[in-house]
């Protein structure tokens, strides 16, 4: 921390559509920047479905969509009085907090965590370019919208979107360790998938690889029954989390990431801190994570990155995981709050009486 920030106000809010009990790389990503700045002096609320009655959300039964309104958020905010304002999702109530912070001057930040508009595509003959145009509107209204990777910056650049900046993911090196030994009585070499059992996965593209061994499967999702059916040679685990989730980790030989759509993977870093090569397609995310820590290999051939993976064999976490930590997330996260604010404004009180409930 700077000198001039121990005198910021530290009252922080994010406002999340995505939120416990969903186990999801955003929720993942907001709960540990909570940790970290809560640990840096800031008081934080989560304004999120949890605080209100909600839906199921269509597809995704275990999404809520809060039933709120505007004029409730708005009031929500400036009860809380925060010096930062942070809409981490383009849902429901990031749609409303965001209304609240335009209508009444207030600066805020936003982060864009998923391919909505890929995601869409999967269900619905929508266009990209529509959902496009609306995130972009979304996100273009922030004073920074903070994305995963340099990849997705870049993308999103050439689709008009402004006031960019990467901000890093990180992994729990303590839960997710190399653990030598670790026998999941299943025939070798074992090729580890993780994450929601959805469409917008591409989980066939793995399932339907010709590999030795076992293919594993851990994670829960609206495909979970059908795929069980028609790929009975497989392992399915189900939804696993904490220590049981990293031993599967542990005991598999490779990680396959058969995703095209994710802005980063977070099981990415999880699989690499316990040891696992990766192999994946070249697209944003894989490209970025295995670009940078050389931890995998990547190919338009997933089978191929498959067998080449395993011949690499286990890789070292403190070697191929420099640089990504939820600490120099949140370091790159509070730099934001303090550069959209401006450190001399609020050290001489300045942003209350502009109005401002300074942004993220």
């Amino acid at each position: 921390m700077r000198p001039e920030q121990s005198a910021l106000p530290k009252r922080l809010v994010i406002v999340s559509d995505a939120w416990h009990p969903q186990v999801n790389g955003v929720v993942r990503t907001l709960t540990k920047l909570r940790e970290q700045m809560e640990a840096r002096g800031f008081e934080v609320t989560i304004i999120s479905p949890a605080d209100y009655r909600s839906v199921a959300c269509p597809t995704y039964p275990e999404i809520r969509l809060a039933l709120t309104y505007p004029l409730a958020v708005k009031k929500r905010i400036e009860a809380l009085q925060p010096a930062f304002v942070h809409i981490a999702t383009e849902g429901p109530l990031g749609i409303m907090a965001r209304r609240a912070c335009l209508k009444n001057d207030w600066r805020f930040t936003t982060s864009f965590h998923t391919r909505f508009p890929e995601y869409l595509r999967e269900r619905l003959p929508i266009p990209l370019s529509w959902t496009y145009g609306f995130l972009r509107r979304f996100h273009n209204a922030a004073e920074t919208c903070l994305v995963p990777t340099q990849s997705i910056h870049d993308e999103l650049v050439e689709r008009g979107f402004e006031t960019l900046k990467v901000w890093t993911r990180g992994v729990d090196r303590k839960l997710f360790r190399p653990q030598p030994g670790t026998d999941l009585d299943l025939r070798r070499p074992i090729f580890l998938c993780v994450g929601r059992v959805a469409p917008e996965k591409n989980l066939e593209a793995f399932l339907s690889l010709d590999l030795p061994g076992t293919k594993l499967v851990v994670g829960d999702g609206p495909d979970l029954a059908e795929l069980k059916r028609r790929y009975p040679g497989t392992a399915f685990a189900g939804k696993q989390e904490g220590e049981a989730l990293a031993r599967y980790y542990a005991g598999s030989d490779v990680f396959v990431f058969p995703s095209r759509t994710d802005t980063f993977g977070l099981v990415l870093l999880e699989a690499i801190a316990c040891g696992l090569p990766v192999a994946g397609y070249p697209v944003p995310g894989p490209k970025d994570v295995i670009g940078a820590s050389g931890a995998g290999v990547l190919s338009q051939d997933l089978r191929e990155a498959a067998i080449g993976a395993l011949a690499m064999g286990r890789v070292d976490p403190d070697v191929m995981l420099k640089g990504f930590s939820w600490e120099a997330c949140a370091d790159i996260f509070e730099g934001v709050l303090t550069s959209v604010v401006g450190a001399r404004e609020l050290a001489t009180g300045r942003v209350e009486s502009r109005r401002a409930i300074s942004a993220q």
